[in-house]
């Protein structure tokens, strides 16, 4: 007797390690489906012409979900009765168009680019490192943002934005109104997924 209770819970133990393989292993997809609605990475150090001007950092985009409302023209059915004048009731049914409010989950990119921008030459005319930031959007449009820095100290510059395709970084040199020369070209901070 003793003999098979030892072989019942022998196979019951190895039951229970067949059922809870197939659940750790789901647990694990799941985390890694959750980790890929965000991006995380560092970019460059990326230096302007002369070399003079170096700048680098990080990109994060995290992606959230948000209600969209919309209206929409449905057709309802309605059934109007009314008496005649012997009061008898008369009923038909009719077909109208009302505007009703719909929401749907929709999803937005948000993104924060960090960077730190270091000027080797912060004397003379030519005397600020510059940084421009090239975002375009995921419907084609594009827009920009410079930073400068025309200190010897490194600076740190942060922006943020949402559903950006593409953003790129020019490093170049300047005055204190605006790059004039040395450009690096537009270098990549990042590139959404397709």
């Amino acid at each position: 007797m003793r003999f098979v209770s030892r072989i019942l819970l022998g196979v019951t133990a190895a039951t229970l390690v067949a059922i809870g393989a197939p659940v750790a292993a789901n647990a694990t997809t799941t985390s890694a489906s959750t980790a890929a609605s965000s991006y995380d990475a560092a970019w460059g150090p990326y230096y302007s012409g002369d070399h003079k001007a170096k700048t680098y950092g990080h990109v994060s985009v995290e992606k959230k979900a948000f209600k969209f409302w919309y209206w929409k023209w449905i057709t309802v059915k309605k059934e109007i009765c009314w008496k005649d004048k012997d009061g008898d009731k008369h009923c038909k049914w009719v077909e109208k168009k009302v505007k009703k409010r719909f929401w749907e989950w929709r999803h937005d990119y948000f993104f924060t680019v960090h960077s730190t921008l270091h000027n080797a030459k912060w004397w003379g005319k030519k005397k600020c490192a510059w940084e421009t930031f090239k975002v375009v959007n995921k419907d084609g449009s594009a827009y920009f943002k410079s930073f400068r820095n025309c200190s010897k100290h490194p600076q740190e510059f942060t922006f943020y934005g949402k559903n950006a395709a593409h953003i790129y970084v020019d490093v170049s040199r300047g005055t204190w109104h605006q790059p004039t020369g040395f450009h690096s070209g537009w270098e990549d901070v990042y590139h959404a997924a397709a």
